[in-house]
């Protein structure tokens, strides 16, 4: 039967915007297509052709790490923004960077910056001779690295700390919009977890600079082993709080050592995450670690729940 919009009820249009309501996804909803894996630290001979690339996704490998250190000392020290490669470079290099972009145009390659040790077991510390110096140093060595590798992006994963927040702020919020503004990068992220003087200083940050700041890959397999679903999603909605407006990914390691294991509910929680339009992508740590520890079957699952529609996967 056809219905004439003369003879339509006044509750007609009243009834129609609430079902409209109760299907669509609430307001704010966020869910994206967008994966990242770091790849590179552990030196397990992992090359990104090892890793399954689903065309439905935004797919970021994350180089680890760029070290502001030295190792021409012993023990290794701080160079002041002066950059130099420590990820497995023999298997990851600005060929094989080339090569898996265009072999996958979905595909783009940042840079990791800082990470917790060096040389095995010297820890990294951000530790600056002055702002203005170091920001200086680290643009020109950065933008040298990131045009060798035909890189895309950095990621801030400093862990450590021997200056104070707002001079991290200052250098870190300065050398993201610096490179922004001098089209070496496109995009930049930041990896914090629960720790309470690293999170003062990417607060700082964060407060200082966080609309240029594209992604907070929340190391959220930093809780605990015996996470349950329902924490991990009270974590969740804790970080998408904090970092109000950003792209908050959820995130595991791929060996399950730590937080919400993908065996123990972690894609159920991004599930019922993508249900109420609030995952805005995934990251692993890491590809290295899966190569070494039976497969990549987590990245493909993964992938396919971020390209599927809601509720398919």
């Amino acid at each position: 039967m056809t219905i004439s919009s003369t003879t339509l009820s006044p509750l007609f249009f009243p009834a129609i915007l609430i079902m409209s309501l109760l299907l669509s996804p609430p307001a704010g909803a966020q869910n994206s297509n967008h994966f990242s894996e770091y790849i590179g630290a552990q030196f397990k001979d992992v090359k990104f052709s090892d890793v399954p690339i689903n065309s439905g996704v935004d797919f970021h490998f994350i180089l680890s790490f760029a070290i502001d250190y030295t190792t021409n000392t012993s023990p290794p020290s701080p160079t002041n923004g002066d950059f130099s490669v420590f990820w497995d470079s023999a298997n990851l290099s600005p060929a094989d960077v080339s090569a898996i972009k265009e072999a996958h145009p979905n595909v783009k390659v940042a840079v990791s910056l800082g990470g917790a040790t060096v040389a095995g077991d010297t820890t990294v510390y951000f530790s600056p001779s002055s702002a203005d110096s170091w920001l200086s140093n680290a643009v020109s060595s950065l933008t040298s690295i990131i045009q060798e590798y035909h890189l895309d992006g950095i990621d801030i994963d400093y862990e450590n700390f021997q200056a104070d927040s707002a001079t991290f702020s200052d250098c870190i919020g300065r050398l993201i919009t610096t490179l922004k503004s001098n089209n070496v990068i496109s995009f930049a992220s930041i990896a914090p977890y629960d720790d309470s003087e690293l999170k003062e200083h990417y607060d700082t940050l964060w407060a200082n600079y966080g609309s240029a700041i594209d992604y907070v890959n929340y190391q959220f397999y930093g809780y605990s082993s015996d996470t349950t679903v329902s924490e991990f999603l009270n974590y969740y909605d804790a970080q998408r709080s904090k970092y109000a407006g950003g792209v908050v990914l959820a995130s595991f390691i791929s060996d399950g050592s730590t937080g919400l294991s993908p065996v123990n509910g972690f894609f159920d929680a991004c599930r019922k995450l993508k249900e109420e339009g609030k995952l805005a992508g995934i990251f692993a740590w890491s590809a290295d670690t899966s190569k070494s520890h039976g497969g990549f079957q987590y990245e493909t699952e993964a992938q396919n729940l971020l390209a599927s529609e809601v509720g398919v996967v």
